[in-house]
């Protein structure tokens, strides 16, 4: 994990390895903008949303927690979020935080999966922001790592179910 506080932006670049995927199964999954709900373990909600500028894709994301009074009340944690490139040959997507109710007034991130050599794969994912109130770039950049980890990990376990899934259907 690599981090850095510039006067005025956060940076990150956070990378997991892949043992038993390859890229070429992974970027399918990670180029689909409006599937992040799939593979990022604190997101519930992720879906396109319609833009005043016909050229501009626009997700909203959110993820939901129930508050402990156990009434059905929850807190909504959103994010507006633009595509801003695709690159299927490069396997690198960027996207950029439009509007949110968590205190983000810049945010714009990259992931890209890449080959090893070795066998398997590598996703980074970068971002470049604003300081949030109420939070560290430490914490910021914590919670951003966990959130790659667990994307890993549901990327390979849906890769695995589904060569299980084959094997069963080719028997």
């Amino acid at each position: 994990m690599a981090t850095q506080q510039l006067e005025s932006k956060w940076e990150g670049k956070f990378i997991v390895n892949l043992k038993h995927a390859k890229a070429e199964q992974v970027w399918p999954l990670l180029e689909d903008f409006f599937n992040f709900h799939k593979w990022l373990p604190n997101i519930d909600t992720c879906h396109q949303i319609d833009s005043d500028n016909k050229d501009e894709i626009i997700r909203y994301c959110a993820s939901t927690t129930p508050l402990s009074s156990g009434d059905g009340e929850a807190i909504i944690k959103w994010c507006h979020e633009k595509l801003l490139t695709i690159d299927k040959i490069e396997r690198c997507i960027s996207y950029e935080v439009l509007d949110n109710n968590i205190g983000i007034k810049y945010y714009v991130s990259t992931l890209k999966v890449l080959s090893l050599d070795e066998g398997g794969c590598q996703i980074e994912w970068l971002f470049v922001a604003d300081p949030i109130d109420g939070l560290t770039l430490e914490l910021f950049s914590g919670y951003n790592n966990s959130s790659l980890q667990g994307m890993a990990e549901n990327i390979e376990k849906a890769l695995e179910s589904s060569k299980l899934g084959d094997f069963v259907c080719s028997n």
